[in-house]
């Protein structure tokens, strides 16, 4: 009787620990490791950019976006409109859309006139899956360091980015 009862205690703890386990393991790989991932994009110069491209002791934004979202259109336009304030941040467009959006995107919006800001594709689908991203624009927020400071999983304003950087 006694076997019985650790046989039925074990089975019922059993869904218990296996799901904290999976908890633990679906952590996105940006918290596991929260430092600027290992990147290589497509840039609109046709040249690859990558982390090691990144400029040294400056905060980094990430932002993956499409070419085609309202929404990314106007955290462009509003980024673009701040710049004066944002100039000490280097911020990374990223998208998996055409190389051809991607850089009409870039040039439509005033990107391209900024020495912080570059933009390209991402091939191998790596940004997206490294954080885990469900809508866009989506930004990840490094600080000087290269270490992770926080996401935004539907944009923010540069204000939030600033304040999110002191």
């Amino acid at each position: 009787m006694k076997h019985i009862f650790i046989a039925c205690a074990i089975i019922c703890w059993l869904p218990f620990l296996t799901n904290a386990q999976t908890n633990n393991d679906s952590l996105p790989a940006y918290l596991k490791n929260p430092t600027i991932p290992s990147f290589q994009i497509l840039s609109t110069d046709s040249t690859w950019f990558t982390n090691r491209s990144l400029p040294k002791n400056i905060p980094v934004a990430i932002i993956y976006f499409s070419p085609d979202c309202g929404h990314c259109q106007y955290e462009a336009k509003e980024l673009n409109k701040k710049m004066d304030s944002l100039s000490n941040i280097f911020f990374v467009w990223v998208s998996y859309h055409p190389f051809d959006d991607i850089k009409k995107f870039y040039f439509d919006y005033g990107l391209s006139k900024y020495k912080n800001m570059v933009a390209g594709r991402d091939p191998q689908y790596f940004i997206p899956a490294f954080y885990k991203v469900e809508f866009t624009p989506f930004i990840a927020l490094y600080n000087k360091h290269g270490k992770f400071v926080k996401e935004f999983r539907q944009g923010a304003s540069p204000q939030e980015i600033m304040e999110a950087l002191q």
